[in-house]
């Protein structure tokens, strides 16, 4: 979502051929983020957004563009890829393979309220649902077997306590298998940034491009340690129910999966410390990038650890 790969209007333009989108009328660079390079795309049929993967080949593609297709089929709002003339969704822009999709209307929020956490709980749940009968399946590129390659590349650069952190909270992680829990297609990045609220009123989800097939309750644990986290890295009650309360209310959760939670909860934090810890230490260069700050997951994940007991009576 940082810009990585320039493009011009001249480019684009010759590139929007492929398309029946009307007249390019204003390319602009989307900043946020630090995965792919994005842009809002205007011409004379609306607004969209470009999309060009940086690390995703066209072969891994197909996965999330055909998952945003079937989640909008079902009444999720969420991006629309644009088929080419040739009834396509990838095209090669730059070098690297690209789409445009829909822009949502709306913005992302920075201090959600309880209200705002409930919304986001039950969109979640439809997405679970509605994910079920998604034919495709992708194991989840960010889950325990990258947790474990990673970790040596990033625990040279770290200092002792850091790296004796991270090496317990592999160690503990290796302790539990969750293979009876409720599982199916999540979203796996349902950050405060990938969601927008048009007023008060959930208006859409966006940037599906860790989607994958895992836990259901981890992508719970993944918005909860987002959406409901007070600044010194604690959950914040009211905000957790709230979001937990109105996902149960359309996916009940299940006995099983109280017990998880708490290992859930650090699961999640986990894999945020570790991807931006490798983030921070292996730059890669951007026109506009923005590296997100190792620091704040790693308070969540010690704070977890510390009152892994409260966590547990966080539930509905």
């Amino acid at each position: 979502m940082s810009v990585y790969t320039t493009v011009t209007e001249d480019e684009l333009t010759l590139w929007l051929k492929q398309y029946s989108l009307g007249t390019l009328t204003e390319l602009r660079g989307i900043a946020s983020g630090i995965e792919n390079t994005n842009y809002f795309v205007t011409t004379t049929y609306g607004t969209f957004v470009l999309t060009l993967f940086e690390k995703l080949t066209a072969a891994e593609l197909p996965y999330f563009l055909n998952l945003m297709a079937h989640l909008s089929r079902h009444g999720i709002p969420c991006p629309s890829p644009v088929a080419k003339q040739d009834n396509g969704f990838l095209a090669e822009l730059k070098g690297k393979p690209a789409c445009i999709v829909s822009c949502l209307k709306g913005k992302s929020l920075e201090a959600p309220t309880p209200a705002h956490c409930a919304q986001l709980g039950a969109m979640l749940a439809d997405i679970h649902l509605a994910g079920k009968t998604f034919p495709l399946a992708m194991e989840n590129p960010r889950g325990p077997r990258w947790w474990k390659a990673t970790a040596p590349e990033v625990l040279p650069r770290l200092p002792e306590d850091q790296a004796a952190l991270l090496q317990e909270e592999l160690r503990h992680q290796s302790l539990y298998r969750f293979q009876d829990l409720p599982r199916g297609v999540i979203h796996a990045d349902l950050f405060r940034d990938n969601a927008l609220f048009d007023g008060d009123t959930l208006s859409g989800v966006i940037d599906f491009y860790y989607a994958c097939n895992d836990v259901w309750l981890y992508d719970v644990a993944i918005v909860v340690n987002d959406w409901c986290i007070r600044a010194e890295g604690r959950l914040d009650t009211e905000r957790t129910q709230a979001l937990l309360r109105a996902y149960h209310g359309v996916r009940p959760l299940t006995a099983i999966e109280r017990g998880a939670w708490p290992v859930m909860l650090r699961a999640a934090a986990l894999r945020f410390w570790l991807s931006r810890l490798y983030d921070f230490h292996f730059p890669r260069p951007g026109e506009l990038t923005h590296a997100k700050d190792p620091g704040h997951f790693q308070s969540i994940l010690q704070r977890h650890t510390a009152c892994q007991a409260d966590l547990q009576g966080l539930w509905v």
